[in-house]
């Protein structure tokens, strides 16, 4: 039963219970237009023109997101404004309409578009992948390289200081060699002072001073320079084969270091690691019967590898984390530190006989500038795999030296390979492999078990459901019926 008109406009019951429960759409005199608003249509309507029409069509199409957004306030706006709002609304329902049409296209292209985006990723990971193979040959070649002119150095030379502080004199090529790249490949070029003040900020926001210089490069210049020697000392006391296989224990001491220095996340399968790097060691030292010259180059091979760790844990503590120009720039700053305050020292074993030499026209210039630029090459590898490539592949690189001098030593027949080597070898290999592991490695291992176990019962699902299949259309063929167990 309808009742009287009431003051505030509102007409009958309905229109009162729908005002009090906040309906979508609702505007005053909703029930008595509620016919003849079923039978209107949108009309479009030219300003100051009377729509008499549209009102009631445009609150039916208008969307329930547009609606709520202010209530019912727009609705009665809509009627105090008349005709003059009228024609804005219709063209914002044409244009929500017109977005709607454009907005079901990307809907419709999306397949493309994640083919698209497979086929991008896919090419990315196979580009990744290649790089990584290229880059693992050349970073095991070219520190087979080295060990090996080294050795082939000393059947004529042995003045290892020398060639420590000869081949780290290379590293200041190492920035020219990233600018140069930068100028190859980048599309918006820096000047050479820019870029250099650019990658200096690894040394702070003030970049490069001359107390950062003095500071920072001498701890990391004389840790490097031991780490060099110590590798070249042991290359005279052992095969290149038990030298490379030795060094590979760093990631052990790095990981101890990190453990107790900067308080990294304990890992067990680490730890056995680290304990596998040691047992090889004492193995490799037994191997021949502790011999004097062995034990000593087992020294000196074990305190390169902790030399090594060190300066990577407090590169890391210091420096942090640094990009491929930010290294560059580091590496040359330690070529120059060298080049300036460590010259004294080949100097100083000249002229005491430790290292002395007849002339410098009878140096092997053309060993020692291939061993320098082979440990260049290393080292700009190192740093340029980390960027192209997945960083877990340098160090595999890095081990696969290992059967890389063997091979060559088998070659030279330099050395010959007991029980008890080969064993020391192998364990420490699996200890650097195992250093490689991620830290969520378990999980990642249960979510592999949990996978296959997944598709393995899927797969046996599908194989019971194609023979209950099979086997109901050869019986249907025979023109018996099989009833399947539950």
């Amino acid at each position: 039963m309808d009742v009287k008109a009431a003051p505030n406009g509102v007409a009958t019951i309905e229109d009162r219970i729908l005002r009090i429960t906040g309906y979508y759409g609702y505007y005053p005199g909703y029930s008595s237009q509620k016919s003849t608003s079923s039978r209107s249509s949108v009309t479009r309507c030219k300003p100051g023109a009377n729509c008499p029409s549209a009102l009631s069509g445009i609150s039916r199409q208008l969307s329930p997101l547009s609606v709520t957004e202010d209530s019912s306030a727009p609705i009665l706006e809509l009627q105090s404004r008349g005709s003059s709002v009228c024609g804005h609304h219709v063209e914002r329902q044409n244009r929500s309409g017109d977005e709607g049409t454009q907005a079901t296209h990307p809907e419709n292209s999306s397949p493309e578009s994640r083919i698209q985006a497979r086929c991008q990723s896919c090419t990315s990971t196979v580009l990744k992948a290649i790089w990584g193979l290229l880059i693992i040959l050349s970073v095991s070649s070219s520190w087979v390289g080295t060990t090996q002119i080294v050795k082939i150095t000393y059947k004529n030379f042995y003045c290892p200081f020398f060639m420590t502080w000869f081949s780290t004199n290379w590293n200041i090529m190492f920035f020219p060699v990233y600018y140069s790249g930068h100028l190859a490949t980048a599309q918006e070029k820096q000047s050479p002072m820019k870029k250099f003040r650019e990658c200096s900020r690894i040394f702070g926001e003030d970049g490069l001073t001359l107390k950062l210089f003095l500071k920072r490069s001498a701890p990391f210049s004389i840790l490097w320079t031991l780490t060099n020697y110590l590798y070249l000392l042991a290359l005279k006391k052992l095969t290149a084969t038990d030298v490379s296989a030795l060094f590979c224990c760093n990631k052990a001491f790095v990981f101890l270091l990190s453990w107790i220095v900067l308080k990294d996340r304990f890992m067990g399968v680490r730890i056995v690691a680290a304990i596998m790097a040691i047992t090889g060691i004492v193995m490799m030292a037994y191997a021949d019967n502790f011999h004097a010259d062995s034990i000593i180059g087992v020294a000196f091979a074990v305190g390169s590898a902790s030399t090594s760790a060190l300066y990577k844990v407090l590169f890391k503590m210091f420096l942090g984390s640094a990009n491929f120009g930010e290294a560059a720039h580091f590496v040359s700053t330690l070529g120059f530190f060298n080049l300036i305050f460590i010259s004294f020292t080949p100097v100083v074993l000249y002229f005491t006989k430790v290292e002395h030499w007849s002339s410098f026209a009878a140096l092997p210039w053309g060993c020692l500038c291939g061993m320098a630029g082979l440990w260049l090459a290393f080292n700009i590898l190192v740093n340029v795999g980390v960027v192209l490539t997945y960083p877990i592949l340098i160090s595999i690189g890095t081990v696969l030296s290992i059967p890389g001098n063997a091979a060559v030593d088998l070659l030279k027949q330099e050395v010959i390979f007991n029980v008890v080597r080969l064993a020391a070898t192998i364990i420490i290999c699996i200890g650097f492999l195992l250093m490689l592991l991620p830290e969520e490695w378990d999980e990642i291992t249960l979510r592999f078990i949990n996978s296959l176990k997944e598709k393995k019962s899927e797969e046996h699902v599908e194989d019971i459901t194609d023979s209950s299949v099979h086997l109901r259309s050869r019986n249907r063929a025979n023109g018996t019926v099989s009833i399947p167990l539950a």
